[in-house]
């Protein structure tokens, strides 16, 4: 077994005495059933916590080699008489194996770390399953969303987080110590019901970024396509030219910074529209549609491909002059440059233009880094939500902000033309702004001091229409109530 860090308990060993609800780590055993890879893993961690370790198995000799020293490796019915809590780590096809311990188990508490190699493969879950064919047990779900490699490495190294659910509180309590001790964050998913969920788990492939990369896709597409006729198709219509050779590079770097940019202003619309409702229904308590919901929970995973495609626009930028197709067309301007005797080439307002065009995307590439930085969770959660909201909204905004003046003076006064528009089709950044341009400009209006005050007493709490109880002094000096309207 491999030292190091693995030879320290995460939490060490505290002291319990005055405490009758800790049980002391030191001394316990747990019993383990089964010899794979989780087990071994589950092993190695439960000793360098600090855990006396059974391992039933059923060839102990055998396997006996491949659990640390400090661990016991004898058979099943051996492991389960020593221990009153016990990791099931076999498969479900394999529990029936152990029907042959029904008695010996009786009373216990087994913990099982299984998992399904399909979304709600079986109509029961695993636990609620192991649970049918040993109703004397108690049956506790738990450790199946933590990795082997998690358990070997540390805590530390992996997702904390233990979900556990049982119907018996005490065996919930029991298995969430074990695992507080092992370093882990134990949280309460209820009863037995919730076990399928929990297995369901581990199953999904980034569930959440299932839309926000649809949408990145279909953006791509779209202006690639766009790019694609006019790059590559309309010279080749109209002047018999090969543009074949800029798909590679060219056009996918024209299209990435469009990608990024409307993702970005994506990212900031459903707030815009959520404020929009607000005002609208004159209340914060009125549901958002389930489209506009999902787009709110959303946000995080669309900026993040937005700073991606920014940063892949970057790479690509700095790969144009390395092009072969780029030494040639300088070398062929220079020739005819030369033929034409042309001293003084030099354009003062396209060199502004560069300078200013490089100088503000460098800027928005930073701003959109230190978005995506902080949206990370280690880094999130040292902010405090002021800190957070200042730099995910006002700074946000003042990306996007920067990120528009870098598409204005990319087209500068190209957009005005003619020459530009192929096939009658506008440049593809004049496509690009449309939907930014209206988030800043819904944000300066919300700006405003009429505006901005309504909706901040619509966030606190304010109604439209809602009836209030005020109290008013008479003339005599005495004070009645009275209603009215919270729109006066």
């Amino acid at each position: 077994m491999s030292r190091g860090d693995m030879a320290k308990p995460l939490l060490g060993h505290r002291s319990t005495e005055g405490d009758p609800s800790t049980t002391p780590a030191a001394g316990r055993t747990i019993g383990v059933l089964g010899s794979g890879d989780f087990a071994r893993s589950l092993a190695i961690r439960l000793v360098c916590s600090g855990f006396k370790v059974v391992v039933g198995s059923r060839n102990p000799k055998r396997k006996a080699g491949l659990f640390p020293s400090a661990a016991e490796v004898t058979f099943q019915a051996e492991a389960v008489k020593k221990t009153d809590v016990i990791f099931v780590a076999v498969f479900r096809e394999h529990y029936s194996t152990l029907c042959d311990l029904a008695d010996v188990l009786a009373g216990k508490i087994l913990v099982d770390v299984s998992n399904n190699t399909e979304v709600n493969h079986h109509k029961e879950s695993n636990a609620e399953y192991l649970a049918s064919l040993f109703p004397a047990c108690t049956v506790v779900k738990g450790f199946n969303v933590v990795s082997a490699w998690t358990l070997q490495s540390g805590a530390r190294d992996g997702n904390k987080q233990v979900l556990i659910c049982s119907n018996n509180q005490e065996a919930k309590r029991t298995v969430a110590e074990i695992a507080q001790v092992m370093g882990f964050t134990p949280v309460d998913m209820g009863c037995m019901s919730s076990a399928c969920e929990i297995e369901n788990i581990p199953l999904r492939l980034l569930p959440a970024w299932k839309i926000p990369i649809l949408l990145a896709l279909g953006l791509f597409l779209c202006f690639f396509t766009y790019n694609l006729i006019r790059q590559v198709i309309h010279p080749y219509i109209r002047e018999q030219k090969n543009k074949l050779y800029k798909i590679p590079i060219e056009v996918v770097n024209t299209t990435l910074p469009c990608v990024a940019y409307v993702m970005l202003s994506l990212v900031y619309l459903p707030g815009v529209l959520a404020a929009c409702s607000q005002l609208y229904y004159g209340t914060k308590y009125r549901r958002f549609p389930d489209w506009l919901d999902q787009w709110l929970q959303h946000r995080k995973q669309i900026g993040l491909l937005s700073f991606f495609c920014a940063a892949l626009h970057a790479v690509y930028s700095l790969c144009l002059p390395m092009r072969r197709s780029h030494r040639y067309q300088l070398i062929e301007t220079a020739v005819k440059q030369a033929m034409e005797k042309k001293m003084n080439i030099w354009v003062e307002e396209e060199v502004w233009r560069m300078e200013i065009y490089i100088s503000v995307g460098i800027i928005a590439l930073g701003l959109l880094s230190l978005l995506a930085i902080t949206s990370l969770p280690s880094i999130a959660n040292s902010l405090n939500w002021r800190e957070f909201s200042f730099i995910q909204s006002t700074l946000g905004y003042i990306a996007l902000v920067i990120s528009t003046l870098h598409t204005l003076t990319y087209g500068w006064s190209r957009a005005f033309d003619e020459n530009q528009y192929k096939f009658y089709l506008p440049p593809t950044y004049t496509l690009t702004l449309l939907v930014p341009c209206t988030v800043i400009l819904a944000k300066i209006i919300f700006i405003l001091p009429c505006i901005q005050q309504r909706l901040l007493r619509i966030r606190r709490g304010w109604e439209k229409g809602r009836y209030v109880k005020f109290v008013l002094p008479s003339a005599t000096g005495e004070y009645s109530s009275g209603e009215t309207s919270s729109n006066v």
